[in-house]
């Protein structure tokens, strides 16, 4: 299988929480034999070629941090570039994280998102949602990366589980 994958990030990849997730996700992937090309919203030199593959791809993965109780305003702007109308059909899937480590505010946005894959003319594949996300960067001392690590493990998990 092969995943597009779009990092609806608006922090630039070295300080996105999000691509390290992606990262873990992907690994995840790979070794269970599957492949994945990213994309990050926030360089958006990137945009037309994202566009391309979301438009020409069966398996896409948009991963986004919850960002002030919403989803980033960079990755609104990217959907509403999309064109209305596809040439094939394709299932879309969300990775939404928050740094709170209870999930429960990422709910509401996780139900828009189990509608959004339809007005894209697509099929939901569904939502992995995680909390706890905010010091996943700052792993500096060993009892902080210890446990950051093991969160990213869960990705890993994750990764093999969707591949």
């Amino acid at each position: 299988m092969h995943v597009v994958i779009i990092n609806g990030s608006p922090r630039v990849q070295k300080y996105s929480n999000t691509d390290t997730i992606i990262q873990s996700f992907g690994k995840g992937l790979q070794e269970s034999g599957s492949t994945y090309e990213l994309y990050s919203l926030s360089n958006r030199r990137e945009w037309e070629a994202a566009r391309d593959a979301f438009m020409g791809k069966e398996q896409i993965i948009f991963a986004l941090p919850l960002y002030v109780e919403c989803v980033p305003s960079i990755m609104l702007e990217f959907l509403e570039t999309l064109p209305t109308e596809r040439q094939q059909s394709a299932q879309v899937s969300f990775i939404l994280h928050g740094g709170f480590d209870e999930g429960h505010q990422l709910r509401l946005c996780e139900r828009f998102l189990q509608s959004l894959p339809s007005q894209l003319g697509c099929s939901y594949g569904g939502c992995l949602v995680q909390g706890g996300s905010f010091l996943i960067r700052m792993r500096d001392d060993e009892k902080m990366k210890k446990a950051m690590d093991k969160k990213l493990e869960g990705y890993i998990k994750m990764g093999q589980s969707f591949a």
